[in-house]
């Protein structure tokens, strides 16, 4: 055998190792080395704290605990719309466990109490007290026909907690 024959058949012999290298799939193994988790703990807790925060924004329930006697309606107004705010922001990264029909109910409210808030504030006079715009807000959530907005909110929570459960 010649030299340059010997050559070409190391040549075609690697030109065929390249090509096969080349279009053989490459066979992407995908391992799991780290646990599996089961986020129903964390989906339950989520949903146990949004229902402590639809309860802890109920209008009856912040005006009860936010109450200062003495101090104007605008005070008043300005105290209980940023803590809603404050608690909405506090349980904001919830959203990202519950349902978006869940998630949607609890921003829901939560405009709904501000809007309520500024709307029966606009009402009053200038030099109204924090008890007259309390008085007046629990005027409008009792006139309510369907009942109160946290009570149906914390009712669809309650629903969705359950189907995860079961």
């Amino acid at each position: 055998m010649d030299l340059s024959l010997l050559s070409l058949i190391v040549a075609v012999i690697a030109i065929a190792i390249s090509l096969y290298t080349l279009l053989k799939k490459p066979q992407t193994v995908i391992e799991n080395t780290g646990p599996k988790y089961d986020s129903t703990g964390l989906r339950l807790q989520a949903y146990e704290r949004l229902v402590l925060l639809a309860e802890r924004v109920a209008l009856p329930n912040l005006i009860s605990r936010l109450n200062q006697p003495g101090i104007s309606a605008v005070e008043m107004k300005i105290i209980l719309t940023e803590n809603i705010k404050h608690e909405f922001e506090y349980n904001s990264t919830q959203q990202l466990y519950v349902s978006p029909v869940s998630w949607d109910a609890v921003r829901n409210l939560k405009e709904q109490n501000i809007m309520i808030i500024n709307q029966v504030a606009a009402t009053l006079p200038p030099t109204a007290s924090a008890a007259e715009l309390n008085k007046k807000i629990l005027e409008v959530l009792m006139a309510q026909p369907n009942g109160a907005l946290h009570e149906l909110v914390l009712q669809a929570l309650n629903f969705e907690a359950k189907k995860i459960m079961n």
